[in-house]
């Protein structure tokens, strides 16, 4: 009697891979070139939610969730990323596209843009630490 366990048969199977489109236009989500960014603050209690940054060099932008801002900061930036990635769609620049969401009162679900708050940043590291350490 043998100790040796037979080897399922499934695993001489062929796989069959099915090639798939890589999904919408997307902006990088890392720059380490000089970005603009503004705040995005809760509607009802106006605590500071994240971060949407921009930079066109890298062609990059994304949101930062406020870490101190819990699970509600990561659920506001839900609706951001769906807004930076339908403008890329459109071809807008990220700086365009993070004009357009200033512009735009209804921007996000929980959150609205703090006025006044647009704002510079060597890179995206910059914002980051920010929504780290706030």
């Amino acid at each position: 009697m043998s100790s040796e366990q037979p080897i399922n048969p499934r695993f001489d199977d062929d796989m069959r891979f099915n090639i798939v489109s890589e999904g919408p236009p997307r902006y990088r989500d890392r720059t380490d070139k000089p970005v603009q960014y503004f705040t995005v603050v809760d509607k009802g209690d106006g605590a500071v939610l994240g971060y949407v940054w921009a930079g066109d060099e890298d062609d990059a932008a994304a949101w930062e969730p406020r870490q101190a801002a819990g699970p509600r900061a990561f659920m506001e930036g839900l609706g951001w990323y769906d807004r930076l990635e339908e403008a890329k769609g459109r071809g807008l620049r990220p700086s365009q596209a993070l004009a357009e969401l200033m512009a735009d009162p209804k921007a996000g679900k929980n959150g609205r843009v703090l006025p006044g708050s647009l704002t510079e940043a060597p890179n995206a590291g910059t914002v980051e630490s920010l929504a780290q350490g706030d």
